[in-house]
């Protein structure tokens, strides 16, 4: 497999700051922009008849905000709760949502050049859900595009999103 030229307009667009965070032993970034605040894993209350990643909702300061579980949401097996896991609350549209992660890793500030493109993975492989793939301390960190990630009929559910 050759490897397609790099699209260095893209790049330059996905440059900036992303807060890196691990999912099982993959480490991913979102753009620190969308990020509102992290926060310790607290009681998710549960909603009946909502897709399997969605964990439910918390109460933050009053806001009713739905959780993600984004290991779910990547097909990966469900992990227990450690000292580490903690919610993501990003905001998106105007609304708040929180995705549930093993850990937070740190801020990455990635130029155009730490930035490939998304590969080639063949048919059947979704790939909407990534921005591109930043190149930062000897790891490769998969970027997401969250609003993609969290863009979900289900989610959107009246009564659910505050």
């Amino acid at each position: 497999m050759t490897d397609r030229p790099k699209d260095t307009t893209a790049a330059e667009g996905l440059a900036g700051k992303y807060l890196t965070f691990n999912l099982a032993p993959e480490q991913y970034g979102l753009e620190i922009l969308k990020v509102r605040e992290i926060i310790g894993m607290t009681d998710i209350t549960p909603v009946p008849c909502v897709p399997e990643h969605l964990k439910g909702v918390i109460n933050l300061r009053g806001r009713v905000i739905p959780v993600v579980d984004l290991r779910r949401r990547f097909g990966m097996p469900p992990a227990d709760r450690t000292r580490e896991t903690c919610i993501i609350v990003v905001t998106l549209d105007g609304r708040d949502m929180g995705v549930v992660v093993d850990s937070v890793s740190e801020v990455v500030t990635l130029s155009p050049d730490d930035i490939g493109e998304t590969p080639a993975f063949g048919t059947g492989v979704r790939t909407e859900f990534i921005l591109g793939m930043g190149k930062a301390s000897e790891r490769v960190t998969i970027l997401l595009n969250v609003d993609n990630v969290l863009a979900d009929e289900a989610l959107e559910t009246p009564g659910l999103v505050a």
